[in-house]
């Protein structure tokens, strides 16, 4: 039986170098005009997972999906973590990090969880973790956690900072930048040493009763004049 989490699921954003430089242009711009001093959360809620195997259905008014592999630390008592398990942090392509893209990263089964977790001792430490993403079964991604802004302990101890962890809860590393983008009909085979293989396959929504993507306008803003958003924070 596949792994499944117990808690609330937190997804991180800019805790890759190569993200926090590709979006530094835009953190001076309003509405907060510097860059966040604190870890940037949003949530991922029941509705978005999936397990390794199920497919993932996807409207027809999104175009392209964008993946995010990532591995994520659950939670166990007293602030430990417990293990470590990969997964695939879907969204539709958005321009906007600064208020909570939850139209874009909460569709139904936009979140692959794979289907084993690691206890922390078979793991070893997080910055020695890699995975490779492969689409259709080519090679599309890898990502070294070696380049984390914030490794496991530091992430997890600004995170306390602010909100308890519980046990069963889970906390995403982050995704880097360069994530790649998916369709209708592909495979997405995520895969770390000591982790396995986390696999969906996209397919067509049954109903699909949205307005076209170009009629939703990205979160904060108009569809001329988008804001970027990137989730719940603290400065």
């Amino acid at each position: 039986m596949s792994w499944m989490p117990q808690g609330t699921v937190y997804g991180t954003l800019l805790n890759f170098r190569a993200e926090v430089e590709a979006l530094a242009p835009q953190m001076n711009q309003p509405p907060y005009k510097a860059p966040p001093q604190a870890p940037v959360l949003y949530v991922k809620p029941a509705n978005t997972w999936s397990a390794s195997g199920a497919s993932i259905p996807v409207p027809a008014r999104v175009p392209e999906v964008e993946i995010g592999a990532t591995i994520a630390m659950v939670m166990g008592t007293a602030g430990t973590v417990v293990g470590y398990v990969l997964m695939n942090d879907l969204s539709i392509p958005h321009a906007s990090f600064f208020r909570p893209p939850v139209k874009f990263k909460c569709l139904d089964g936009f979140l692959g969880i794979g289907e084993r977790l690691v206890p922390v001792a078979q793991a070893g430490e997080a910055s020695t973790f890699s995975l490779e993403v492969r689409i259709n079964g080519e090679h599309q991604q890898t990502v070294d956690f070696r380049h984390l802004v914030r490794n496991a302990s530091r992430l997890l101890a600004d995170v306390g900072e602010f909100m308890t962890l519980r046990p069963g809860d889970v906390l995403m590393l982050g995704c880097d930048a360069g994530r790649p983008l998916a369709r209708r009909g592909d495979r997405i085979d995520i895969t770390a040493p000591g982790f396995g293989v986390l696999s969906n396959t996209l397919v067509a929504e049954t109903s699909d009763a949205g307005p076209p993507l170009g009629a939703i306008a990205p979160a904060g803003g108009s569809d001329d004049t988008p804001v970027r958003s990137v989730g719940a924070t603290s400065t």
